[in-house]
C-alpha cells in the first residue's frame, strides 16, 4: 500500500505545506480513520496564486502549441508511470475499488494526450472574402486568460485532468482547487505536470474551505474563466457570482440518467450491462444509469434479474480487499441521504426489492439497493440520489417512456436499449440530454464532448470542445492599405 503523502499547495512553482487558515482532516471513508491534514489557504495565499497565474499568462499564452503539446505529453507519460501509486491514494481517499481507480487514471492519460494534440491542431480558419478590398478574413481562437478550475471528489484525477489539460493546451494559466476530501490525488496529478517541465505559475494548486476559496478566486479581476463540476445547487450559486463579474462560466452539474429498455432490446445484454454499471463507484457518478424504464412485457423478469445481480455484489473496504465490487460512500452525509431516499419510497410508494440499509461497522457503507416501481413524485424519481440506489419503472408505450425520461430538468446523460433500428433512431433523437448512449452505457471518450443541458449545466469538456472552452473567438479582417 502506498503511503499517504504529506499534503501541500503549489503557488508560483513552490510547494507549500502550511495553510495560513489552518488544516482540515482527510478521512478514509472505508474505515473512518483520519489519514491526513489538508492545508487551508488564506486570502493572502489565494491572492499569491492569482498573481502567479496572472503574471505567467503572457508568456504561456505565447508559447508555441508544439511546446505546450510536448509538456502535456510528458505529463501524461508520468501519470501512466505513477498510476499504481496514485490509484492506491484514490482508493484511500474516496473508496473507489483499485481496478476502477486504475481505469480512471488510464482514461485521464488519454484525455491529456488528446487535448495536448489540440494545441498543435487548432489554427483557426480562413473565410472567403466578398470584395476586392478585403485580402483575408481570419478566425482565430485566443486563450481566454487565467482560469479557475473547481472539481469534486468522485473522479479526483479524471475530472481535473480534463480541465487542466484543456486550459493548458489552449494557452491559459490556471488555479486549481480540488475537493477537500481528495487533495492527495489532485496533488499527485499536478506533480506530473510540474515534473514534465511546466513553467512556474502556469498551474497553481490551492486547497481549503470550498465556499471561501471559490468566492475569492471567482471575484478576482485576474480570473477570466471558471470551470466547475459539482452539484446543481452550488453551480447556480457560482454561476451567478461569475455572471456578476462578467466571467465565462462552464458548469458540469448533476444528473439523473434514465435508461429505457424496450421490449425489442437484447434482454440478457441489457440487464447485465445495467446492473454491472449502476453500482460503479457506489453510484456516485454524474452519468450513472439510475431510472430504469422497462417495457411491461419484460418488467418482472428485468426486476428479478437486476435485483439478483445487485444482491450478489461484494461490498467492502477496497483498500483491504481488491476483489470488492463496491466500496463506501464518500462520507456520512451520503449514507444519511440514501436512508432518506429509501424511507420516502416506503409503503405504497415503491418496493425495496433488495438492499435499502446502511451497513453497520466502521466506514460509510450502504447496501446496493433496488426499488421497484417508485412513485412518480418520490424523492428517488425527482432528485438525484448520487448513490447505490436503482429504481425500475414499467411502461406500456415507448413515447410514454420518453416522456418520463424527459420529465426532469436534469439532462446530462440518457440511455436506451432497443434492437429495432427505427426505434433506436427515435430514442436517440427524442431523449433530452447532452449525451445519449444507445445499446451501451458509455458516453465519454477523449475525442468526444462531455456536457449536459438544463439543470445539468452547459458547455462541454473533452473533445475539441474541451480546448475551445478556454478560448475567445477573434475575427481579423485584413484590407488593402491603399485604394
Amino acid at each position: 500500500m502506498t503511503a499517504y503523502p504529506a499534503l501541500k499547495m503549489l503557488i508560483n512553482g513552490a510547494w507549500i505545506e502550511a495553510g495560513e487558515a489552518g488544516t482540515m482532516d482527510v478521512v478514509n471513508p472505508a474505515t473512518g480513520a483520519v489519514i491526513g491534514q489538508c492545508p487551508k489557504a488564506s486570502a493572502t495565499q489565494l491572492d499569491a496564486a492569482l498573481k502567479a497565474a496572472g503574471d505567467a499568462f503572457p508568456a504561456w499564452s505565447c508559447t508555441p502549441g508544439a511546446e505546450r503539446h510536448a509538456i502535456l505529453v510528458r505529463a501524461a507519460a508520468l501519470l501512466r508511470e505513477r498510476a499504481p501509486a496514485i490509484a492506491s491514494v484514490i482508493t484511500a481517499e474516496m473508496g473507489k475499488p483499485r481496478a476502477q481507480a486504475l481505469g480512471e487514471i488510464t482514461g485521464s492519460v488519454d484525455v491529456i494526450h488528446f487535448l495536448g494534440e489540440e494545441a498543435k491542431r487548432r489554427g483557426g480558419r480562413l473565410i472567403p472574402t466578398r470584395g476586392n478590398q478585403l485580402i483575408a478574413q481570419m478566425v482565430t481562437h485566443e486563450p481566454i486568460g487565467p482560469a479557475v478550475l473547481l472539481t469534486p471528489w468522485n473522479f479526483p484525477v479524471n475530472l481535473p485532468a480534463k480541465k487542466i489539460a484543456g486550459a493548458l493546451a489552449a494557452g491559459c494559466t490556471a488555479i486549481f482547487k480540488p475537493a477537500e476530501n481528495t487533495p492527495a490525488s489532485a496533488q499527485m496529478l499536478v506533480e506530473c505536470f510540474v515534473d514534465a517541465g511546466l513553467p512556474a505559475g502556469v498551474l497553481n494548486l490551492v486547497t481549503g474551505d470550498p465556499g471561501m476559496v471559490s468566492e475569492h478566486l471567482i471575484a478576482s479581476p485576474v480570473t477570466r474563466k471558471v470551470s466547475f463540476t459539482g452539484s446543481t445547487a452550488i453551480g447556480k450559486q457560482l454561476g451567478a457570482l461569475a455572471a456578476s463579474h462578467m466571467k465565462r462560466f462552464a458548469p458540469e452539474l448533476g444528473g439523473h440518467a434514465p435508461v429505457i429498455v424496450s421490449k425489442h432490446a437484447d434482454f440478457d445484454r441489457a440487464v447485465a450491462m445495467c446492473a454491472g454499471t449502476k453500482f460503479r463507484n457506489a453510484g456516485q457518478v454524474c452519468v450513472s444509469p439510475t431510472r430504469f424504464l422497462v417495457a411491461r412485457e419484460i418488467y418482472d423478469r428485468f426486476v428479478a434479474e437486476f435485483a439478483a445481480r445487485t444482491a450478489s455484489l461484494k461490498v467492502g473496504d477496497p483498500g483491504a480487499d481488491e476483489s470488492v465490487d463496491m466500496g463506501p460512500l464518500a462520507h456520512a452525509r451520503r449514507v444519511t441521504a440514501m436512508e432518506q431516499v429509501v424511507a420516502d419510497a416506503g409503503g405504497n410508494r415503491g418496493e425495496v426489492v433488495t438492499g435499502g440499509k446502511a451497513i453497520a461497522g466502521s466506514g460509510f457503507f450502504f447496501e446496493p439497493t433496488v426499488i421497484a416501481n417508485p412513485a412518480p413524485d418520490s424523492r428517488f424519481m425527482t432528485e438525484e440520489p448520487f448513490g447505490p440506489i436503482a429504481g425500475i419503472v414499467p411502461f406500456d408505450d415507448i413515447t410514454d417512456a420518453v416522456r418520463i425520461a424527459n420529465s426532469l430538468r436534469y439532462g446530462l446523460a440518457a440511455y436506451a436499449f432497443s434492437g429495432d433500428l427505427d426505434e433506436a433512431h427515435y430514442l436517440g433523437q427524442a431523449l433530452r440530454a447532452g449525451m445519449v448512449g444507445i445499446n451501451q452505457l458509455i458516453v465519454s471518450s477523449p475525442e468526444t464532448p462531455f456536457g449536459g443541458v438544463g439543470d445539468s449545466g452547459f458547455g462541454s469538456e473533452g473533445g475539441e470542445e474541451g480546448y475551445l472552452a478556454f478560448t475567445d473567438t477573434k475575427l481579423v479582417m485584413l484590407a488593402k492599405a491603399g485604394g
